[in-house]
């Protein structure tokens, strides 16, 4: 048994949390650069809490240049066993609605301007994402979220796009009628992928704001009605995480879908051809293996 320790990633007001004991704002050094913001650490119900500011407080990092690398291996760090990533998110289905929450459990990633992995030339590994949550994770979510009152829609395909610009009808129609997708964000991505490599649960809560642009009721995003929505998500979004601790405990048997051992045979570099100077950025993201 290992014990449990909760990263919660998100926007403004998912990481204010009333009952949160000693809670202390700390900086977290990376070899892979600086995270968006300091990290809030604490505890809550007995259980270690981590909170991460995904765009930084006073949103300062675009989607693209969230320092995404550097945000998991600071919570990997940190000791963090399981994330929680909560984020805004548009909805190509109607019985999806804005203020709904819905638990993603699929991804589509057409983003092209981010690092994506911690490996590459000098240690290459591949690792599965075929199902890029952790079920287990997921479950605590939907069962949190709906002893809260929110409307929660298990199971939605996330399309992740690059950003900054929202989609346009086209893209909007394509997504939804073509490929299927259920929602649409910009940072979910390559998030789920790093988590994975570094071996941790991962877990993704869509926060639906708005119906994207494909709708002929609702026209095109607009972004006071998004942070309009936003507001009463991020009540509701507390709410969710407030109910984790109870669910997930403070002690944890591993992960029963193999998320923290994702790195068990995902190393294919001769260790004699290994390099060095990267091994040592892997410290910690993949120092059980190494």
């Amino acid at each position: 048994m290992t014990q449990t320790k909760i990263a919660v990633i998100g926007g403004s007001g998912i990481y204010e949390i009333d009952g949160l004991e000693n809670a202390e704002w700390v900086e977290v050094e990376t070899p892979w650069g600086t995270p968006s913001d300091q990290i809030l650490t604490g505890s809550l119900d007995g259980v270690e809490m981590a909170f991460l500011p995904r765009h930084g407080r006073g949103h300062v990092h675009s989607p693209t240049d969230v320092p995404y690398r550097a945000n998991i291996d600071a919570l990997k760090r940190l000791g963090v066993t399981d994330v929680i990533s909560v984020s805004a998110c548009g909805s190509f289905r109607e019985h999806m609605a804005p203020g709904d929450f819905v638990v993603v459990d699929q991804f589509i990633d057409r983003t092209f301007a981010r690092d994506k992995s911690f490996f590459g030339t000098g240690c290459v590994a591949h690792v599965s994402v075929a199902h890029p949550t952790c079920p287990r994770l997921s479950d605590a979510c939907e069962t949190a979220g709906r002893t809260a009152g929110i409307t929660i829609h298990r199971g939605g395909t996330y399309l992740a796009m690059e950003g900054p610009q929202f989609s346009s009808l086209a893209e909007s129609k394509m997504y939804r009628e073509q490929w299927g997708c259920d929602v649409i964000g910009m940072t979910n991505m390559p998030e789920a992928k790093l988590a994975r490599e570094a071996e941790l649960c991962y877990a993704s809560i869509a926060m639906v704001t708005d119906y994207d642009s494909w709708h002929p009721d609702h026209g095109e995003v607009d972004v006071s009605t998004i942070i309009a929505t936003l507001t009463g998500n991020a009540d509701k979004g507390r709410a969710l995480v407030k109910g984790l601790p109870p669910l997930l405990g403070s002690e944890r048997a591993p992960c029963p879908h193999g998320c923290d051992r994702a790195l068990e045979f995902a190393i294919l570099t001769a260790p004699e051809k290994r390099d060095p100077a990267l091994l040592a950025k892997l410290d910690a993201v993949a120092g059980r293996i190494l």
